[in-house]
């Protein structure tokens, strides 16, 4: 007890701040410390008109009238049109508590034009075990806007038929947490690295002491806690805002071919190399001509058809790299070249069969 007293008490003098250095919470987790999903489904009620009459949504509100003691006929098919039904999902917070409140986004499954205008009946939120964790309620906000004309024509902005109701679920059940059990409290790093850990686990042992952390592989880091609750969260706080620095990352290139996005890692190392990249232009251009006999000639129209090809090559540039180029050699070679993104899509594939990148070329 009286070493975690002086711990806290030196803990302001002996934190070390660097320039790139980055506080443990930004960059890891505590193990346990995690939301949970929710997931329910129930009716949208009050709609101007949008809503749908799928024979799911009528036997959703047939069941509804009768949890009122509303018994309607077996063979009576209702005609709603401001009923929607919908799926509601949320996201449990650790450590949320029965009473309070939590954000929903509410979500059409039929066949409703819009939920705007809506309210959402009580629904009741369950999570992978099945057991009810929340209750949902509210009217909607939706944000989308779609209006339709009677020739079929429409105009839709956003997502008319999504739609959220800020603190419109009330826990009322609490999920366990692993936070107070054993001795310890580990810490997984968002980015696997194994310099990372250790420098993280090295951080915790300058401060507290030696044997504090231990680095259990490239993700997790485990460091001993003391068992009194109050104790750990004091704890836990001011480990987490220890700071230190990360690994820098793999030397990557990342290539969407999709939008044409390259994204080059400042670590990436080029051996010596000399490309040139020239684009050609083949152009091919068919003319029909009509071909006249002699006006005394027994001669027959003809048409005739003539090809024109136009071959044109663009001025060709090469460009030597030196042992261990960076990026900024790449981009300020790339740039004078004037290469386009499929271009230079084609230059770092090419580079990269040739050995001559250290890096990982990821293309997605």
């Amino acid at each position: 007890m009286k070493a975690f007293i002086i711990f806290l008490a030196v803990f302001t003098v002996l934190l070390s701040t660097k320039a790139e250095a980055v506080r443990i919470k930004d960059v890891s987790t505590v193990q346990g410390i995690r939301s949970n999903q929710l997931v329910g489904y129930g009716l949208v009620v009050g709609l101007p008109g949008t809503g749908e009459q799928t024979r799911f949504t009528q036997q959703s509100f047939k069941a509804m009238l009768a949890n009122f003691g509303i018994q309607m006929p077996a063979n009576l098919q209702p005609k709603i049109k401001n009923v929607a039904a919908v799926a509601v999902h949320a996201d449990l917070p650790p450590f949320a508590k029965p009473g309070q409140d939590i954000d929903i986004t509410v979500s059409s499954i039929g066949s409703a034009g819009s939920l705007r205008g809506g309210t959402l009946l009580q629904t009741f939120l369950k999570g992978a075990d099945g057991q009810i964790y929340a209750v949902a309620q509210g009217s909607l906000v939706v944000g989308g806007l779609g209006v339709q004309g009677l020739d079929g024509s429409q105009v839709v902005i956003n997502t008319p038929t999504v739609g959220r109701i800020p603190n419109g679920a009330t826990v009322e059940r609490s999920v366990p947490s692993p936070f107070g059990n054993g001795d310890h409290i580990t810490f997984n790093l968002n980015e696997p690295d194994f310099t990372s850990a250790k420098r993280l686990a090295d951080t915790i042992n300058n401060l507290v002491g030696p044997n504090t952390a231990k680095p259990l592989d490239s993700v997790s880091v485990r460091v001993i806690a003391p068992r009194d609750i109050g104790q750990r969260v004091a704890y836990l706080s001011a480990i987490e805002n220890l700071e230190f620095q990360p690994a820098s990352t793999a030397a990557k290139i990342i290539v969407n071919s999709r939008t044409g996005t390259i994204v080059i890692g400042k670590d990436v190392r080029l051996k010596p190399a000399a490309i040139t990249h020239g684009n050609l232009t083949v152009t091919i251009a068919e003319n029909q001509e009509v071909s006249q006999p002699n006006p005394l000639g027994d001669g027959q129209t003809v048409v005739t058809n003539q090809s024109i090809i136009d071959v044109a090559r663009d001025d060709t540039r090469a460009f030597v790299f030196d042992p261990g180029a960076n990026l900024d050699d790449l981009v300020r070679a790339i740039n004078q070249v004037g290469a386009a993104p499929g271009d230079l899509m084609a230059i770092l594939e090419a580079l990269k069969q040739a050995g001559a990148i250290d890096g990982q070329l990821v293309v997605i």
